[in-house]
């Protein structure tokens, strides 16, 4: 994304200087943006090293998403937001699961549909690109296992490590149930939280509810309500663009909410570069 823009030139540094403290300092503090797609450790120390104020550091790793002196990189949650990314020096890029999450139930929240403490379950399916490096290498092995074929449920132990994102976004005081899949595909993903209309703060059907995420996402270019006449949802609908799509389905007893996006994208280096374009007053579509 940055390679195709006249106006961002990148620094790189020689495979033999890439550990070296010094080097990485000198980068760091001499640009005016600088990327962090490191381990949680490694994100911290290399924003230790950034002593120049001025530089703009986007950490894409879990480290700093709940901390409150970064802002967290999600522009359309609400005006608040989009003034803390525009104004702070450090920002928090979103997780991919929480970015979907945060988009189905941050307006829940703010406009009182649900309280805090609702019993909220999300499953969500995402392609192999999120798994890291390790991860797409098993994929796309010759010899890979047959269980890779399959959707692999995964986070069996509840302690995945965008939920305290998910919680602490969006204000709950009750952690939600999260079911994330890695599936046979490279990339794309839905993420869905499922609703009783009776445990609603407000009484709400598909259509009254549809209309709240009109209001609260209105005139926003990367997150949009759409709707899908098919009646399937695939996950790869949005791959290569910066898009979110949120769905709302279901029926007066039994609401299913769902959030389209490009794990790769608006889930991770489209927002990156959303973030950026806000932070230096640019438009925010640049090269988006």
């Amino acid at each position: 994304m940055l390679e195709k823009r006249a106006d961002v030139s990148l620094i790189t540094l020689p495979e033999a200087l890439r550990k070296d403290t010094g080097a990485r300092k000198e980068a760091l503090c001499g640009a005016d943006v600088a990327f962090l797609c490191l381990p949680d450790d490694a994100a911290r120390e290399a924003a230790a090293l950034v002593e120049n104020k001025n530089t703009i550091v986007i950490d894409a790793s879990t480290a700093h998403r709940t901390d409150p002196a970064w802002a967290y990189g999600f522009p359309e949650l609400s005006r608040a937001h989009r003034a803390r990314i525009a104004s702070c020096k450090r920002i928090a890029n979103p997780g991919c699961y929480a970015s979907g999450f945060a988009a189905l139930v941050y307006p829940l929240i703010a406009a009182g549909v649900a309280a805090p403490d609702y019993p909220f379950v999300c499953h969500a399916v995402s392609g192999y690109s999120g798994a890291g490096k390790k991860g797409i290498a098993a994929y796309t092995a010759a010899d890979r296992p047959a269980e890779l074929k399959t959707p692999r449920l995964y986070a069996l132990t509840q302690q995945h490590k965008h939920l305290p994102e998910m919680k602490a976004v969006c204000s709950l005081t009750r952690t939600p149930v999260f079911d994330p899949y890695i599936c046979d595909y490279e990339c794309g993903m839905t993420v869905t939280v499922p609703l009783f209309c009776d445990l609603l703060a407000k009484r709400m059907t598909p259509q009254t509810l549809e209309e709240v995420y009109r209001a609260h996402y209105a005139g926003q270019r990367f997150v949009r309500v759409a709707r899908e006449e098919s009646g399937y949802l695939a996950a790869n609908a949005l791959n290569g663009t910066n898009l979110l799509e949120v769905f709302v389905n279901g029926n007066e007893e039994r609401i299913v909410l769902t959030a389209r996006l490009d794990n790769l994208g608006k889930g991770a280096s489209g927002a990156a570069i959303q973030n950026m374009n806000i932070a230096l007053g640019l438009d925010e579509g640049v090269s988006l």
